[in-house]
C-alpha cells in the first residue's frame, strides 16, 4: 500500500510506535491527538495492512555475550531465481545470520552476523557459509564499533517530502 494512503495521524502513530513500541494505547492517543478507541482501531488497521510487522525489544547484543559482529559479502555461482531463493532459505535457518540482503552489483548478498566469539564465527564461516551449495566467494568485515543503529525509517524526511508535494 502506498504511503500516500496514510493520513498524518497514521504516520504520527507509526513514528511514535517506532520510537517506543511499549507505550500504552492511551499514551499513544494523547501523543497523536486523538482519543483511545479510534487510536486502537488505527493501530489494528496498520497492523492488518502490514505497516506494522511486529513489536520487538531492542536487546544489547554485547551485554548478552555476543561480542562479535561481522558483515559477510557473499558471491554466488548462479543467480538463477531458484538458487537465490535457496540461499535466502538457508540464511533464514542459520541462527548467527541476523540480516540477509540481496544486493545489486559485485556482491550478491550481504549478511549481518553475530557470534559470542571469533571462534564460533570462524566455525560458522568455514563449516557452513563457505561450504554452502552455490557459494562462490565470501568476504568478511569485522565490526569494530557501531556509531548508529536506528530502527525503521526517518519519518521527519517523509513528512518534509509530503509537505513539499502538497
Amino acid at each position: 500500500m502506498a504511503v500516500g494512503r496514510l493520513d498524518p495521524i497514521d504516520r504520527k502513530i507509526l513514528a511514535e510506535l517506532q520510537a517506543d513500541g511499549r507505550m500504552t494505547n492511551v499514551e499513544l492517543a494523547r501523543r497523536v491527538g486523538i482519543s483511545a478507541p479510534p487510536c486502537l482501531r488505527r493501530v489494528r488497521t496498520l497492523e492488518e495492512q502490514g505497516y506494522i510487522r511486529g513489536y520487538h525489544a531492542n536487546v544489547d547484543t554485547r551485554e548478552l555475550g555476543f561480542e562479535v559482529q561481522v558483515f559477510a559479502m557473499v558471491g554466488l555461482q548462479s543467480q538463477a531465481e531458484a538458487d537465490l531463493s535457496a540461499f535466502e532459505r538457508r540464511c533464514r535457518a542459520w541462527p548467527l545470520v541476523r540480516e540477509c540482503h540481496m544486493l545489486n552489483g559485485e556482491v550478491d548478498f550481504i549478511l549481518k552476523c553475530v557470534a559470542p566469539d571469533l571462534s564460533t564465527f570462524q566455525t560458522f564461516l568455514t563449516e557452513e557459509l563457505t561450504a554452502a551449495e552455490n557459494v562462490a566467494s565470501v568476504k568478511t568485515s569485522l565490526v569494530i564499533r557501531n556509531a548508529k543503529d536506528e530502527p525503521g525509517v526517518p519519518f521527519e524526511v517523509l513528512e518534509e517530502r509530503l509537505s513539499r508535494t502538497a
